[in-house]
């Protein structure tokens, strides 16, 4: 009797290590694996190997010179990215473009470490998640994570592939919050930023005073902004995306042009997935009559 009961124990616990496994390789291959190039990069400036998906045009050449759509979100809606890019680039509405998604760290929550502003949640005010996940010292290193972007994903990239000076940086969420302290960090990296349901509220919308602030930096070539919001995503997010609007209308200067747009009937995850074939068409028709 003593041995069945033991057989049991051991077979109810091989299951769930089974079922644990089979929940943990699921999750890789959905989060950390694409259907396009995988490559890995060893970081000098995170000290940690990083992975990117890179997706290239239908009938990639060599020859020819492409733009290139750095995407801080991983897989999330990439497959999204690739019909829209493949539809609209066939109607000749855009150029066909490289895309380089970038993803979180699977083992470790990396997001929030890299993506939030680093004067972003040190003060957290707003308990939007539970204690342990608000902790300060697992927010705000996006100096280093856009670092890494500058001097190691786009140098790799001028070198392996053929790019132009077209460029566009995206984000959702909490990469969208990266987006807006790209554009008044290092305006000139990019040509084109998109914003997706922006995180923005952080510690009483810092994010949106420091890029209302940080709008002065901004200068020389134009540049395009994006934003959306789902029209039924929560107080908070909506509150402090009406101040970016108000922010851009007083401080934007004059070689910086946007556009937004709010989603009918979309949360918070859906928004973005209705905004990009919005945000390319928006974007080349200001390439068309701003730069060439």
């Amino acid at each position: 009797m003593k041995a069945t009961n033991k057989l049991k124990i051991i077979i109810v616990i091989s299951l769930i290590i089974l079922i644990a496994i089979f929940i943990l390789s699921k999750g890789y291959i959905e989060d950390y694996t694409s259907d396009f190039i995988d490559h890995n990069i060893y970081s000098e400036v995170l000290e940690e190997e990083r992975k990117i998906f890179i997706r290239l045009p239908k009938g990639y050449d060599k020859k020819k010179n492409y733009p290139l759509i750095i995407k801080s979100d991983g897989n999330f809606n990439l497959s999204r990215w690739d019909e829209s890019i493949s539809d609209l680039s066939e109607k000749k509405v855009i150029e066909d473009s490289i895309i380089v998604a970038i993803p979180n760290l699977f083992w470790v929550d990396s997001r929030n470490r890299d993506l939030v502003p680093p004067y972003a949640r040190k003060d957290v005010k707003i308990e939007a998640r539970p204690p342990s996940d608000n902790s300060p010292s697992i927010f705000g290193k996006a100096d280093l994570f856009l670092s890494f972007i500058e001097i190691e994903v786009l140098p790799y990239m001028e070198t392996n592939y053929s790019i132009n000076d077209n460029r566009i940086l995206s984000g959702f969420s909490a990469g969208g919050s990266f987006v807006l302290y790209t554009i008044v960090t290092k305006p000139e990296l990019f040509s084109g930023y998109f914003v997706f349901s922006p995180a923005a509220w952080y510690d009483e919308s810092i994010v949106v005073n420091e890029f209302k602030r940080g709008l002065d930096n901004v200068s020389g070539k134009p540049l395009f902004l994006y934003l959306s919001l789902g029209d039924a995503e929560n107080e908070i997010i909506t509150g402090s995306f009406k101040e970016l609007l108000s922010a851009i209308d007083s401080n934007a200067p004059i070689n910086f042009y946007s556009e937004h747009s709010y989603s009918k009937g979309a949360g918070h995850v859906e928004n973005p997935y209705i905004s990009i074939p919005k945000a390319l068409d928006a974007y080349y028709k200001f390439r068309a009559d701003k730069i060439e």
